[in-house]
């Protein structure tokens, strides 16, 4: 099985439920494609953990302002109304629950809602970082991810034997062949690429998926 969704379409996709007025932060790395993908006449307000509300778009190469970065040290413009502050007051928004919406990237999610997404391995990170604060701060935990690793191995299991981010906290997963909610301890699947069968989906994944109703069709453009 071949057919899968770039990175960019997975951010398309998970942008498109992002409600209009919604305060979100993007995990450092692939999630910080989603700011790309906000509908047209829908605005999202993000938040970076350096101290910034209200950025826009990277600029064009070339006219970065490199005072002007996201968490991810990647230049971005600022909207209208967009405001700097330091570290403690970005991470009392974080702690104070005023955040409708986190978006992380994850080595694995459990059927739980367990997320484990940092690493001290041999292409580790020195620590949790910020989404130990996110996953228990943000309303909502999204994860955009691939179905599996490269060579074959569910990222989507029944218990995640890394170092964890966070208990029970992811409640929708985006990832490269479907769309799945964790609900009452299970994944429900949401949606799937059509050309891919419930048979081979599962044989992905490394635990139980159930269906709550119609399974509908994954689309999304080319990009």
């Amino acid at each position: 099985m071949t057919a899968k969704l770039s990175n960019a379409q997975i951010a398309w996709r998970a942008a498109q439920d992002i409600a209009d007025g919604a305060y979100v932060n993007l995990g450092i790395g692939f999630p910080e494609m989603v700011a790309q993908f906000c509908p047209a006449g829908r605005e999202a307000v993000f938040h970076s953990e350096n101290g910034v509300l209200g950025f826009g778009a990277a600029p064009p190469a070339g006219q970065e302002d490199w005072d002007l970065i996201n968490a991810g040290k990647k230049a971005v413009t600022l909207k209208p109304g967009a405001s700097f502050f330091d570290h403690a007051d970005s991470f009392a928004m974080v702690r104070g629950g005023h955040l409708d919406i986190a978006i992380l990237g994850a080595f694995q999610v459990a059927e739980n809602g367990d997320l484990a997404n940092w690493s001290t391995g041999p292409q580790g990170v020195p620590g949790v970082g910020g989404a130990m604060d996110l996953v228990h701060g943000a309303k909502r935990i999204a994860v955009v991810t691939e179905h599996a690793t490269k060579d074959g191995r569910p990222k989507l299991v029944d218990r995640c034997s890394m170092p964890l981010t966070g208990l029970a906290c992811v409640t929708r997963v985006y990832t490269s062949l479907a769309v799945i909610d964790i609900e009452d301890g299970r994944f429900v699947l949401r949606e799937k690429l059509p050309s891919v069968s419930l048979e081979d989906l599962q044989s992905l994944t490394g635990a139980k998926l159930h269906r709550d109703g119609p399974v509908a069709d994954l689309i999304v453009p080319e990009l």
